[in-house]
């Protein structure tokens, strides 16, 4: 049975960072990797020229939609920029009753 993970993180335009860094690693380790975007950055190698933050409600939207219909093993959680997604992601865990997590945490991408 193949394992799956979910990344619950920024994701990162150039490729190096986020989810985008987190589904590869998943992938070379051959786990199934799901995801919950956080917030949307626009970065390349030199740096962060803008974030937009994602909504607290869709952000649990995303939580619920994954955690309803795919068996993840595990969560890694990554950027959360905002106290109310670091809320929404902490009630999604207690609601899905998550107990392998790794926290990996970013409040601010660079």
């Amino acid at each position: 049975m193949t394992a799956i993970a979910l990344t619950i993180a920024g994701s990162d335009s150039g490729g190096g960072a986020g989810i985008q860094a987190d589904l590869k690693t998943f992938s070379a380790l051959a786990v199934y990797g799901t995801s919950v975007v956080t917030a949307l950055t626009a970065q390349n190698t030199r740096g962060v020229t803008a974030v937009h933050d994602v909504p607290a409600e869709f952000v649990t939207a995303q939580i619920d939609a994954v955690f309803s219909d795919i068996a993840v093993d595990a969560v890694k959680i990554g950027m959360l920029s905002q106290a109310p997604v670091i809320r929404a992601v902490r009630d999604g865990l207690d609601r899905w009753k998550v107990e392998k997590v790794v926290l990996d945490p970013v409040m601010v991408a660079t």
